[in-house]
């Protein structure tokens, strides 16, 4: 398995005990010297959109064969289908031609360790309640299922007709289908 402590990122960096952002910016300048622009525009080129967790795991467009351009990717914790997910899609869709919709949820996610107690935690802490549900699952399965109805039944969404919902297995690499149909376990 290849970490990004095992890539190359180039010449070492001039910067020495700089911050992980400094590092990103010294890579990002050595990544532009060689850059040229590709001449694409926003639409994305399969005209398909991917919903998926953030987690650091998963390698989208090498996992699914993609290219710069192909698609749009929305992350998010869990990969949900929130307000902003919907949001994001409803412009993938209406302005940048976007008519399919893939959803990529993944196996031990941290989501399925979390409950919505973690906001009265914060509340706690912080002196303030989160707007925004934690939305945890204990049912990978189910949840996809769940976010494929959101998308299916969001008046805002143009083409709900293309609506595929997978888990990524973080040990194989495997994407495993998941049937909408299928009744919650």
């Amino acid at each position: 398995m290849t970490t990004s402590a095992s890539v190359p990122t180039g010449p070492p960096a001039a910067t020495t005990g700089g911050t992980v952002t400094d590092r990103l910016v010294e890579a990002n300048e050595r990544y532009a010297e060689a850059f040229t622009d590709p001449g694409m525009d926003a639409r994305p080129v399969l005209h398909v959109a991917v919903v998926a967790c953030m987690d650091a795991r998963l390698d989208l467009h090498a996992a699914l064969g993609l290219q710069l351009g192909d698609c749009h990717t929305i992350r998010n914790a869990g990969g949900v289908v929130t307000d902003d997910v919907i949001r994001s899609l409803t412009i993938s869709q209406r302005k940048l031609g976007t008519r399919s919709v893939v959803l990529i949820h993944h196996t031990g996610c941290g989501l399925e360790s979390l409950t919505e107690d973690f906001r009265n935690e914060l509340e706690e802490e912080v002196g303030q309640r989160p707007a925004w549900a934690v939305e945890s699952f204990r049912d990978v399965d189910q949840d996809v299922r769940q976010s494929m109805q959101r998308v299916r039944t969001s008046p805002f969404l143009l083409h709900t007709d293309d609506v595929r919902g997978f888990v990524f297995d973080v040990k194989t690499g495997l994407l495993r289908e998941v049937d909408p149909a299928s009744p919650a376990s």
